[in-house]
C-alpha cells in the first residue's frame, strides 16, 4: 500500500462561505478513514476547493489547480471542487492538464463517492460530476456540520444559493437558487460551537437576510437571531454578514438593537448609489431607503459599525453617476468600505451592456473613492480613541524597531466588534493578552484602519445616542 494512500490534501480559496464548503468536505473525508495533511506531495487525494467568481479568482484557481497537476505523480488524484468547477465543468479540463475529477458546488456532499469512483475508474478522461440538483440542506448533507472554526471565531452558513437578478453577478448560476438550511440544525451548531469554546459565530449566505424565504417565512433572519440567543444566551459575540438592501427590516433592527450578544455591526454590500447604475445592476435602486435605513438603526445602535462594498466602472458609468456614489460615501460616513472595479463575466447580462468603462478609467475611480474613505475611516477610528472596548485576542507579533530589528517587546493582536475577520482591520494591544479570549481594552491611538490600545479591566463603555457620530458629522474634504 502507498504511503499516500488514504491521506488528502485540501486547498481553499476565495470567500468564507468556501471555506465552509471545504471543512463540510474535510468532515466526510475524515469520516470516511481519510487523514488530511499539510503536504500534496504526501496526499493520495489532492482537492482544490475553487472560486470563479471574478477573473482574477478563476486566474488564481486554475493556476493553483496546473501547479498541483504539475506536481502529481500516477498514484494521485487531482479533483477540482467549488465555483470554478460549476461554472466552467464542461472545459476546466482543456485549460487544466492532469485534472481527474470535477465536483460542482452544489453537490459537496458526493466527494466520498467521487474519490471511491475514481479508485476504480479504467479510464483516463476526467470524472465529472455535476449535478444540478441544489439541494444541500438537511440528511443531504450527509451529517457534515456547516461550519469552519478560526480561532476562537466560526463561521456558520445558514442557506446556500441566491435568487436574486443582479446583472453582474453569476453566483445564482454557480449555487444554484436559495435553499435555507433547518434552524434546529443551525441552533444544534451553534450549540456545539460553544461547547468547542468559540467566542464568536459569523452567519453567513450569499445573501443572509432572505433566510427562510423559501418556506414562506416572513422576517426570518430576525426570527433565527431570537432563537439562537436563546440556543447559547453565553456566546459573546453573533455577528451577520453579507445583508441585501430592502431587506433590512424594523424587525430586524429591533433584534440587533435588543440583543447585546448581536454585535452592533453590519455588513450590506450596496454596489453602488446611483439609481440609474442600480438600474442598469438590477438593484435594489431606492437610495432613499438607505439614507432612512441607516439612520434608523443608527438611532437604534448608537455605536453601529457599517461595512458595505462598492462596484466601479460598471458599464455606462458616467463621470456623474461616479460623483454621486463619491458623494454618497460621503454623507453615509461607513466605518468600512472594499471598492471593486467592474469585471467583466461572460454569461452574466451584464456582459451584454453596452458602454464599457475604460480600464484606465475603473482605476482611477477605485484610487478617489478609496481616497476618499480612507480620510472617513480614520476619521471614525479617530473617535474611538478613550473608549474601552471588549477585544478577541487572537495573536501575538514581535515588536521590531525602524530596520526590522526586534525589540524585545510583544504585541496582542484582536478585533473589537467593529472588525469582521479577513477584512476589516485590528486592535493592536500593548503586551501577551490571552489568545482566545475577550479582553477589555483602552483605545489610545488609531490609523487608518486599525486601533492601538491598552489592556483597562476597569469594563466597557457605555456609549449614550449622539457620543458616536453618524451621517452627515463628518467632512472629509
Amino acid at each position: 500500500m502507498s504511503k499516500r494512500q488514504n491521506q488528502y490534501y485540501l486547498l481553499s480559496l476565495g470567500c468564507a462561505k468556501n471555506t465552509v464548503d471545504s471543512e463540510s468536505m474535510a468532515q466526510l473525508l475524515d469520516q470516511a478513514g481519510m487523514r488530511g495533511v499539510g503536504d500534496p506531495r504526501s496526499a493520495e487525494v489532492l482537492i482544490v476547493n475553487t472560486c470563479g467568481f471574478i477573473g482574477p479568482a478563476k486566474t488564481e484557481s486554475i493556476n493553483a489547480l496546473q501547479e498541483l497537476a504539475n506536481l502529481k505523480s500516477s498514484d494521485q488524484y487531482l479533483i477540482a471542487a467549488g465555483c470554478l468547477s460549476q461554472r466552467y465543468g464542461d472545459t476546466l479540463a482543456q485549460e487544466v492538464q492532469g485534472l481527474d475529477g470535477i465536483i460542482g458546488t452544489r453537490r459537496w456532499m458526493d466527494i466520498v463517492d467521487v474519490v471511491q469512483r475514481l479508485r476504480k475508474r479504467k479510464h483516463p478522461e476526467p470524472l465529472y460530476h455535476l449535478p444540478t440538483d441544489a439541494v444541500t440542506v438537511g440528511t443531504d448533507e450527509r451529517g457534515a456540520a456547516r461550519v469552519s472554526v478560526q480561532g476562537a471565531s466560526a463561521y456558520l452558513k445558514i442557506s446556500d444559493g441566491c435568487r436574486r437578478p443582479c446583472a453582474f453577478c453569476a453566483i445564482p448560476k454557480i449555487k444554484g437558487t436559495l435553499v435555507s438550511r433547518p434552524m434546529q440544525a443551525i441552533l444544534d451548531e451553534a450549540r456545539m460551537l460553544r461547547d468547542q469554546g468559540v467566542q464568536e459565530i459569523i452567519l453567513i449566505a450569499q445573501d443572509s437576510t432572505d433566510y427562510g424565504s423559501d418556506w414562506g417565512m416572513k422576517n426570518g433572519l430576525a426570527q433565527l437571531l431570537n432563537e439562537m440567543v436563546k440556543a447559547v444566551p453565553d456566546l459573546p459575540w453573533i455577528r451577520i454578514m453579507y445583508a441585501y438592501p430592502g431587506y433590512v427590516t424594523d424587525e430586524l433592527i429591533e433584534t440587533m438593537a435588543t440583543h447585546q450578544q448581536i454585535v452592533n455591526y453590519l455588513d450590506i454590500p450596496l454596489q453602488h448609489a446611483d439609481r440609474r447604475t442600480l438600474l442598469r445592476m438590477r438593484r435594489p435602486a431606492n437610495v432613499d431607503w438607505v439614507y432612512s435605513t441607516l439612520t434608523k438603526m443608527r438611532e437604534a445602535m448608537p455605536d453601529l459599525t457599517i461595512r458595505t462594498t462598492f462596484i466601479v466602472g460598471y458599464p455606462g458609468e458616467t463621470d456623474e453617476e461616479f460623483e454621486n456614489l463619491v458623494q454618497f460615501v460621503k454623507d453615509i460616513q461607513f466605518d468600512r468600505v472594499g471598492t471593486f472595479t467592474y469585471s467583466y463575466e461572460i454569461g452574466t447580462p451584464s456582459a451584454t451592456l453596452p458602454d464599457q468603462v475604460d480600464d484606465e478609467v475603473k482605476q482611477a475611480r477605485q484610487d478617489h473613492l478609496m481616497a476618499v474613505q480612507q480620510k472617513i475611516s480614520l476619521q471614525r477610528n479617530q473617535s474611538q480613541v478613550g473608549r474601552i472596548l471588549d477585544v478577541l485576542i487572537e495573536g501575538h507579533a514581535a515588536v521590531t524597531d525602524e530596520d526590522g530589528n526586534p525589540t524585545g517587546s510583544t504585541i496582542s493582536l484582536g478585533r473589537s466588534y467593529r472588525d469582521a475577520p479577513e477584512i476589516d482591520g485590528y486592535v493592536m494591544v500593548e503586551g501577551e493578552a490571552p489568545i482566545g479570549e475577550i479582553v477589555p481594552v483602552r483605545i489610545t491611538g488609531a490609523m487608518l484602519y486599525d486601533l492601538v490600545g491598552t489592556v483597562d479591566l476597569a469594563g466597557p463603555t457605555i456609549i449614550q445616542p449622539g457620543q458616536i457620530f453618524g451621517a452627515g458629522d463628518l467632512n472629509p474634504d
